[in-house]
């Protein structure tokens, strides 16, 4: 089977965030569990952050500045950041592929899909998340959603296609209004010329998508990859036959779901639109 060399892995803003707070702590001649008891945080979130499988939120960057007097260098080295970083470390990959795509198709079944979300609705989601998230951890992952919305708006937006699951649209996240303010925009989403929004009825028997959430991409340099996510992990899939094996579940999906038009119909229904 042909498959594309990997490509090392990189060594990302966070992990030599990391290294730098270990030789701060190392210096000041601390461990892990003492910086730990002062910043008021769990020994394995010092061990996360150093070893840059956490993010180093702005407020713990900040106490560990006065702690390990060091002069605001970890709040600065948090605040530039590159953007695409700021994102879950599994997701990078696919933000910064999603950022350039020149196609994308999405299959969601149990959420509306991130690009077509309402900050209101992003917003339930993340409060939903478990293990909770701290004040300004929920504030920052509401605003990377919506800015990566901003693909929506460009001159030349990628060719988009969505397939979601009747029952989210059934699922009321956060109050009724909002939820109607969501729908709301998924029908103003559904007229745009470069997107086609398709939903899967609840009263179909079976359907390609029972295995779960799928993205599919297309690179400016028309390489096709594909992005499976699940709980708290995710991954890119480049291999040539395994992408077209999940281009294929895609097509059967589209083929499954009701069409761009009859979506627009039961969209407008919901909304209490004759």
């Amino acid at each position: 089977m042909q498959q594309r060399k990997k490509s090392s892995k990189k060594v990302t803003s966070w992990e030599v965030l990391g290294k730098q707070l270990a030789e701060f702590r190392r210096v000041a001649g601390l461990t892990q569990g003492q910086l730990a008891d002062l910043a008021r945080v769990g020994e394995d979130t010092v061990s996360s952050v150093e070893q840059g499988r956490r993010r180093l939120q702005a407020d713990l960057a900040e106490r560990l500045d006065e702690i390990l007097e060091t002069k605001r260098a970890l709040s600065t080295a948090v605040s530039t950041i590159p953007r695409h970083e700021r994102y879950p470390l599994f997701a990078q990959d696919f933000i910064e592929h999603e950022r350039n795509a020149i196609t994308l198709l999405s299959y969601q079944s149990h959420v509306i899909p991130g690009l077509l979300q309402t900050p209101e609705y992003a917003r339930t989601v993340f409060e939903n998340a478990y293990p909770p998230l701290g004040t300004q951890e929920l504030e920052e992952a509401v605003q990377a959603r919506i800015d990566r919305k901003e693909i929506l708006s460009r001159e030349k937006p990628p060719l988009m296609s969505f397939i979601i699951e009747e029952c989210v649209l059934q699922r009321h996240l956060g109050a009724p209004e909002a939820m109607k303010r969501q729908i709301q925009h998924l029908r103003e989403c559904a007229g745009l010329p470069f997107l086609s929004l398709q939903v899967m009825p609840t009263e179909t028997d079976a359907h390609a998508g029972l295995a779960g959430a799928l993205v599919l991409l297309e690179t400016p340099d028309h390489d096709h990859l594909a992005y499976i996510e699940g709980q708290h992990k995710g991954f890119m899939v480049d291999d040539l036959g395994e992408v077209s094996m999940y281009q294929q579940k895609y097509g059967m999906l589209r083929a499954q779901a009701l069409t761009p038009q009859r979506t627009k119909v039961l969209l407008d229904t919901l909304l209490g639109v004759t």
